[in-house]
C-alpha cells in the first residue's frame, strides 16, 4: 500500500508499461531465478521513485516481503546508467553476512567493512577504486570512527550513487532499538549531494517512528507502507504461574513443534540456564547470547540454518536480519517489553514457509525486567553535565578508559552517553578518544519524559496483548498502526487453543531441579582500574598474587531463573533484613560441598584447601542475614566463626551501579581487619579463610575485604556470596 499523497507524485503510475519497469523485471527475474517471477505491491514503487526520481522513500513492510530486492534492483539499474556503488548502512555483522551472501547469490558484487573483518579492509578499498563493487554495507559504528569519516568516507560520499538505511527504525529514539550512532545518518545525508536518491527500510515502525524517520530524511519522502499480517504465523499465548511450568512445558512440548525455530529469553541467564536444561534433556540446542563469542555466534546460526539443531535458546542478541525461510516456530519465555519488538522477533518465522507456530509464555517477573531496560538506555543529566565538565576540564581528548576515572559510569552507558552527546553536537571522537566541541548542550527533560511515557505505554500494551479475548495478530498490527489490520483466523483466540497445555509430571521435576540448582563461579578481580592515583588510590597494574582473592562461589544471579526469583524479593527496595532462610542456607551448603570437591570444571576450593575460619562482610542494609548465613555455615561445616570486618571512615561511599574505578574509590581503606578479629586471626598461620557476603556487584568490596584480610596473615581468602546483580 503506497501512501495515497506521495502516491500522486509518481511520475509514471506502476501500472503502465516504461522502460524502467521491464528493466527492472528483467533484473528481478534474474535476481531471483525465475522466469516468472513479479513484483509485490509497492516495490517497483519504490525502485521507480529511487531510480527514475532520485527521490528518498521510506519502505515499511513486513519481514520476509522483499525489502532487500528493492534496494539490489535498484542498484543494479542506478549502476547500469554510470552511478556510483550503492551504500548500505546495516546494523548488525549477522544482517552483514546474509546481505553479502544473498548479494553474491543474486549476482550483485557487495563487500562489507565492519569490525570483524579488518584484515579485508584494504582489499575492500581497492576494489572500490577500481570500480568492481556494486554494494558497500558498513556498520553505523563505522560512521563515528575519526579515521573512517576523515579518509574513507569524503569519497564514499562523492561516489554513491544510492544511499540505503537498513533497519531504519534504530533511527529512532521512539523505535524499540534506537542507536546513536544511527543518528549520524541525518548528518551523512546533508551531505549527500541531491541527485543521490535515499531508501530507508524497516520492518518495525509504527506511525510515531515511521514520522520520526521522515523528518530525518528530509523534506519530499515517498512512505510505503503494506499491511503487517503474516499469513503463515499461528499465534498463541500460555499463561503458566511460574518458570518451572514454563520449562517443563518447552521439555515436554518442544520436540512437537514444527521444524527448528528460536526460544527467546528476556536474560542472559535465562537462556543459558534454559539451553542446558534443554540439552541435558537430550534436546539438540544452544545457547545465543551478548556473551556469545562472535565465532560462536555464526556457527550457531549455520548450524540452524541447516537443521542441526532443533533451536537456538536466545535473546534480542538474535534479531534483526537473521534470514531462515522455513525457521519453524519461535517461543517466547517472557515477553518482549513492546509490540514492536515482539513483532520484530516473531517475524523470523514463517518467512518461507505456509505455517509457522509462535507461542508467548510470560513470566511475572517481565515487568521488572522491562522496567531495568527502560530506563538504563536514558540519559542522566546528571551524568552528561559530569561527562561534558571533565572533558571541558581536560582540554584534549580523553580515552572511555581515563574518563571512567572522572565520571562515575560504567563502561557501556557511558558510551552510549558519548554517542547521544556526540550526535547532539556537544562531543565529538577524535584521535585518541573523546573531546568536547564547546557547543551548549541543553537536557531535552520533556523529550525523554515522553519517551519514557511512550515505553510505558507499550508495556501495557503486551499485557493486553496476553489478555485479549480477540484475533492476536489483528491487535498486535493494529497497535503497529497498520490500517488494513483484520482477524487471522488461526491464532489461538481465532481457532481455538493449537498447543497442547499439559505438563508431564517428569518434566516439572527435571525443571525444578534445574531451577533449584545453586552455584556459580565469583571470579576474582586480577587488575586495578586505571588511574585511580586520580582518585586518591595508590595502586595501578595487576593485583599482587598475595593481596588478592582466589575465585569464590556465588549461589545465583539475580538475573537467573531458579534462586534469582528469590534473591530479588530478598534484595528488593524495602524487603526487611531478616536470618537467612534454611532452604538458602541448605543450598549454599551444596555450593560449598561441589565447590571443595571440584566439578571437572573447577578446582575444589581453587587449590587452596579447606578454609581454617570464616569471616563475614559487615553489611548495613542486610546485618542479620549476613551473619546467620556465617554462623550458619560455621556450624554445619564445623569451621570457627570469627567474626565480621569492620566498616572505617563511615564505610563505603557511593552506590551500587558505578563503574570500577568509583566503586573502588569507594570503599578503599573502608572495610577493614578490627583489632578483636586480627586477634582471633593470629592462630591462622597463612590458612585460608572463607569470606561470606550477601550482595556483590563490581566486586570491589570483596576485593578490598580479601587484600586487607591477607594483609592481616590470611591464606587464601575465599569468598561465598548470595547473590551477584546483573
Amino acid at each position: 500500500m503506497v501512501d495515497t499523497q506521495n502516491a500522486a507524485l509518481l511520475s509514471v503510475s506502476p501500472d503502465l508499461p516504461s522502460d524502467t519497469k521491464s528493466q527492472a523485471l528483467e533484473v528481478l527475474r534474474e535476481l531471483v531465478g525465475h522466469p516468472a517471477a513479479d513484483f509485490h505491491d509497492g516495490q517497483f514503487e519504490a525502485i521507480e521513485a529511487l531510480v527514475d526520481g532520485g527521490r528518498r522513500a521510506l519502505v515499511v513492510q513486513r519481514t520476509g516481503w522483499g525489502k532487500s530486492a528493492v534496494y539490489f534492483v535498484a542498484s543494479l539499474l542506478l549502476r547500469r546508467r554510470g552511478a556510483g556503488p550503492t551504500l548500505i548502512v546495516s546494523p548488525l555483522l549477522a544482517l552483514m553476512r546474509d546481505q553479502v551472501a544473498a548479494a553474491a547469490r543474486a549476482g550483485v558484487r557487495a563487500v562489507a567493512i565492519n569490525s570483524a573483518n579488518q584484515l579485508e579492509w584494504d582489499t575492500v578499498r581497492e576494489q572500490l577504486a577500481a570500480d568492481e563493487v556494486d554494494v558497500l554495507l558498513v556498520s553505523p559504528e563505522r560512521l563515528t570512527n575519526p579515521s573512517f569519516r576523515e579518509h574513507q568516507l569524503p569519497e564514499l560520499i562523492r561516489r554513491t550513487g544510492l544511499l540505503v538505511i537498513d533497519e531504519a527504525h534504530c533511527i529512532s529514539d521512539w523505535g524499540h532499538d534506537f542507536r546513536p550512532d544511527y543518528r549520524r545518518i541525518a548528518d551523512l545525508i546533508t551531505q549527500l549531494p541531491e541527485s543521490v536518491p535515499v531508501l530507508a527500510t524497516t520492518a518495525t515502525a509504527n506511525s510515531r517512528v515511521v514520522h520520526d524517520i521522515e523528518e530525518q530524511l528530509g523534506a519530499g519522502v515517498l512512505t510505503i507502507r503494506g499491511t503487517l499480517g503474516r499469513d503463515s504465523l499461528r499465534l498463541g499465548v500460555l499463561t503458566l504461574p511460574n518458570s518451572r511450568e514454563r520449562l517443563g512445558w518447552l521439555l515436554t512440548h518442544l520436540a512437537d513443534l514444527p521444524g527448528s525455530g528460536i526460544i527467546y529469553t528476556l536474560t542472559v541467564s535465562a537462556a543459558e540456564d534454559t539451553a542446558r536444561l534443554l540439552a541435558e534433556a537430550g534436546h539438540t540446542v544452544k545457547a545465543y547470547t551478548g556473551r556469545t563469542d562472535p565465532a560462536d555466534r555464526e556457527r550457531a546460526e549455520q548450524m540452524l540454518k541447516d537443521n542441526q539443531v532443533k533451536a537456538l535458546v536466545a535473546t534480542s542478541a538474535l534479531g534483526m536480519g537473521f534470514d531462515k525461510p522455513d525457521l519453524g516456530f519461535v517461543v517466547h519465555l517472557g515477553a518482549p517489553s513492546s509490540p514492536v519488538a515482539y513483532y520484530q522477533q516473531v517475524g523470523r518465522a514463517g518467512r518461507g514457509a505456509a505455517n509457522a507456530d509462535v507461542l508467548l509464555l510470560p513470566g511475572s517477573e517481565d515487568r521488572d525486567i522491562w522496567q531495568y531496560f527502560a530506563t538504563a538506555s536514558m540519559p542522566s543529566e546528571e551524568k552528561a553535565t559530569a561527562v561534558l565538565t571533565a572533558l571541558a576540564e581536560a582540554g584534549t581528548a580523553v580515552s572511555t578508559v581515563a574518563l571512567e576515572a572522572r565520571v562515575d559510569l560504567r563502561r557501556t552507558p557511558l558510551e552510549l552517553l558519548l554517542k547521544v552527546l556526540a550526535v547532539d553536537g556537544a562531543v565529538e571522537r577524535v584521535g585518541g578518544g573523546w573531546r568536547s566541541t564547546g557547543q551548549p548542550w541543553i537536557y531535552d527533560a520533556e523529550r525523554y519524559r515522553r519517551i519514557a511515557e511512550a515505553r510505558v505505554d507499550e508495556q501495557d500494551s503486551m499485557v493486553i496483548y496476553q489478555d485479549t479475548a480477540g484475533c492476536r495478530m489483528e491487535y498486535i498490527t493494529s497497535v503497529l498502526d497498520d490500517e488494513t489490520a483484520h482477524a487471522c483466523g488461526k491464532c489461538d483466540n481465532c481457532a481455538g487453543r493449537w498447543f497442547r497445555a499439559d505438563i508431564a509430571e517428569d518434566a516439572t521435576a527435571e525443571a525444578g531441579q534445574t531451577l533449584t540448582r545453586a552455584g556459580g563461579v565469583l571470579e576474582a578481580r586480577l587488575q586495578w582500574p586505571s588511574g585511580m592515583d586520580r582518585l586518591g588510590v595508590p595502586v595501578k597494574g595487576k593485583i599482587k598474587p598475595d593481596e588478592g582473592l582466589a575465585d569464590g562461589r556465588v549461589l545465583a544471579r539475580l538475573t537467573d531463573l531458579g534462586w534469582g526469583g528469590a534473591l530479588r524479593e530478598l534484595f528488593a527496595a524495602g524487603a526487611a533484613d531478616r536470618p537467612v532462610d534454611p532452604a538458602m542456607l541448605q543450598a549454599c551448603v551444596q555450593v560449598l560441598r561441589e565447590w571443595a570437591t571440584g566439578d571437572g570444571r573447577n578446582p575444589g576450593w581453587s587449590g587452596a584447601g579447606r578454609p581454617a575460619a570464616i569471616v563475614s562482610m559487615p553489611s548495613r542494609s542486610k546485618p542479620e542475614l549476613v551473619r546467620s548465613l556465617a554462623q550458619g555455615i560455621s556450624e554445619i561445616g564445623r569451621i570457627p566463626y570469627l567474626g565480621e570486618l569492620d566498616l572505617g571512615h563511615g564505610g563505603p561511599t557511593g552506590s551500587r551501579g558505578g563503574n570500577s574505578a568509583y566503586r573502588l574509590a569507594g570503599v578503599w581503606d573502608r572495610v577493614m581487619v578490627g583489632p578483636e578479629l586480627e586477634a582471633a586471626m593470629a592462630t591462622l598461620r597463612g590458612q585460608g579463610v572463607m569470606l561470606i557476603d550477601d550482595l556483590v556487584d563490581s566486586r570491589w568490596t570483596v576485593t578490598v575485604a580479601g587484600r586487607a584480610l591477607r594483609q592481616a596473615g590470611a591464606g587464601a581468602v575465599l569468598p561465598l556470596v548470595l547473590a551477584q546483580a546483573g
